[in-house]
């Protein structure tokens, strides 16, 4: 009995060292620090990027999250989830780090009372616009739709910088504002901020949870009386009576997010209520005008690929493409891959191969065209050249940082 106990020790023991040599981080973010010239200090900040970042030359959303040390790594891991899920394009993440409980209540608030715990907002203000955003430009490749997201005094700071009229952010998510600070001011303050602006008004996610004394709502009361009919207003208020100021972060930020693309995602069942591929584009189309625009990332192309086998218009797979690369040129080569998969799985590899060479030169760094080559090759039994791009294909997927469900699917 002894022996067999030291036995069973003895494999516990070599399984957990072996598990240990197996060990790899999971990295959703790194942390960088800079010096302000304007605050006069270093100053943190975090940035996550989206999974195919470094597969591609696109240019992203990005989203600056206030109090980043407390909201930077759930609001990062949702993004990419909605992103990776289709229901939101892919987003920069920029966490904009507090350093400590005393500056962040002083960097969100404004002055009051001469009261020298508050007061650092006009000048962390500056710091986003001046110094962090620009930053952030030179170092990613970001497009003109900018987000700030803010909760508790993050959301208070939020709202103050939408105030500012000079402001390069275009979307406001303030959940769960304090709105309460200085007497209620905000919301006297903010909705005459916005009746006052003559240029096209930022979106507007506001929430609130089962707070009571906190403002929001009062807040929001006075936003629904401003009269914007020559100017239409994309804003929002959510409630949360079943959460708590604690709580209510996570189910706020993800209405918040999906408000800035409602319905960015169209399903295949969607699809099939429509007459053809041509009426599909036109409904992606429309999606255009939401504040994050709109492109065929590749679930949807994935998703557009299985419609046109469902709805079996498959030969007229190239009149499609046409279609897409006039509409969607920067997806068509997405697109593309998704419907050579498609073809050599539904035992056309040739055509899928004569897809594939159509986009060679724009696609050569893609892993994913790669392994899609590798798989018509196999069908046509020239495995030779088969095994030559699923190789590349990995090495392009290790080289790109891929995420590894990506990269045990090109497996």
């Amino acid at each position: 009995m002894l022996i067999r106990i030291t036995i069973i020790l003895l494999c516990l023991l070599s399984n957990t060292s072996y598990a240990e040599k197996l060990k790899t981080p999971i990295i959703s973010g790194y942390q960088f620090e800079h010096q302000s010239k304007l605050l006069q200090q270093n100053r943190r900040y975090m940035v996550s990027l989206p999974e195919r970042y470094y597969s591609s030359d696109q240019h992203y959303p990005t989203l600056y999250v206030i109090d980043g040390d407390f909201q930077f790594q759930h609001t990062s891991a949702l993004v990419t989830n909605l992103s990776r899920m289709g229901k939101i394009p892919p987003m920069i993440v920029i966490g904009v780090a507090n350093q400590g409980q005393e500056d962040y209540i002083y960097q969100t608030t404004w002055a009051i009372d001469n009261k020298p715990e508050y007061g650092g907002a006009p000048l962390f203000s500056q710091y986003l616009e001046q110094e962090l955003i620009p930053l952030i430009k030179h170092n990613y490749r970001t497009n003109s739709q900018q987000a700030l997201a803010g909760y508790s005094l993050g959301g208070l700071f939020t709202s103050y910088v939408m105030m500012q009229g000079n402001t390069s952010f275009n979307a406001f998510l303030a959940m769960s504002p304090s709105a309460w600070f200085d007497d209620y001011a905000i919301t006297k303050k903010l909705p005459l901020a916005i009746s006052n602006q003559k240029r096209q008004i930022p979106a507007l996610f506001l929430s609130v949870a089962n707070e009571e004394g906190m403002g929001v709502k009062k807040l929001a009361d006075e936003l629904k009386k401003i009269d914007k009919k020559d100017t239409p207003w994309h804003w929002q208020f959510n409630n949360y009576p079943e959460e708590t100021h604690f709580s209510t972060a996570m189910p706020a930020l993800y209405d918040a997010l999906t408000f800035l693309s409602p319905d960015y995602y169209l399903d295949p069942q969607d699809m099939m209520k429509m007459t053809s591929y041509q009426e599909v584009l036109q409904e992606l189309e429309k999606k255009k005008s939401l504040w994050t625009g709109f492109r065929i990332e590749w679930l949807q192309a994935y998703q557009l690929a299985k419609y046109m086998h469902w709805s079996e218009q498959l030969n007229d797979t190239d009149n499609f493409l046409t279609e897409v690369a006039q509409h969607f040129p920067e997806s068509h080569a997405e697109v593309t891959i998704q419907l050579a998969k498609k073809l050599t799985s539904t035992s056309k590899p040739k055509h899928a191969q004569q897809l594939l060479l159509s986009i060679k030169n724009s696609s050569k760094n893609n892993p994913l065209w790669h392994r899609e080559m590798a798989l018509s090759y196999t069908a046509l039994n020239q495995i030779k050249l088969a095994a030559n791009h699923q190789k590349q294909a990995l090495i392009l997927a290790k080289k790109q940082h891929l995420p590894t469900w990506l990269v045990w699917e090109l497996q």
